[in-house]
């Protein structure tokens, strides 16, 4: 996992821990003042929340108790790997993209960054500048042409 990675994981788990837990037990707390338990949905609601809340929590901490930090400045750019921003060309209608690829905990599209276990991402890996890849995707096969590797 990049720094980057970790620490938007631990806001995450400090916004979970200080925010939202905190808003759970508030809602319970209402709820379990309007009376009977047994017939009561807001009160159900919100301790199905607390459940799913606390799960999240229990897993965000198992990620970051298990996390491994990358040294960005040690990741080769000779071919295609797990840390790499891979620009490609899109050899049916030559459009050019650009992904860096992660770790799936990390992965987030609309920030240009592609899971490693995702078709293109696996397709692209071990490849060096200038190898046409075909990679079949949902959508069939694509074939691209990588075009830079950076970091």
């Amino acid at each position: 996992m990049t720094q980057e990675g970790y620490d938007k994981k631990m806001q995450e788990l400090a916004h979970l821990e200080s925010v939202e837990r905190p808003e759970v037990v508030r809602a319970i707390v209402e709820a379990r003042e309007k009376g009977d338990l047994s017939e009561n949905a807001e009160y159900d609601a919100a301790k199905e929340r607390q459940g799913m809340l606390e799960a999240k929590i229990a897993e965000l901490k198992h990620l970051v108790a298990t996390a491994r930090i990358i040294d960005e400045s040690k990741i080769s750019t000779d071919e295609v790997q797990l840390m790499n921003k891979v620009t490609i060309l899109n050899m049916a209608n030559k459009a050019k993209m650009t992904y860096t690829i992660v770790t799936e905990t990390e992965a987030n599209l609309r920030e240009g960054k592609i899971s490693i276990s995702t078709p293109i991402a696996r397709g692209l890996l071990g490849h060096k500048v200038g190898d046409e890849v075909e990679v079949t995707v949902p959508a069939g096969k694509m074939r691209f042409k990588i075009v830079e590797i950076g970091v």
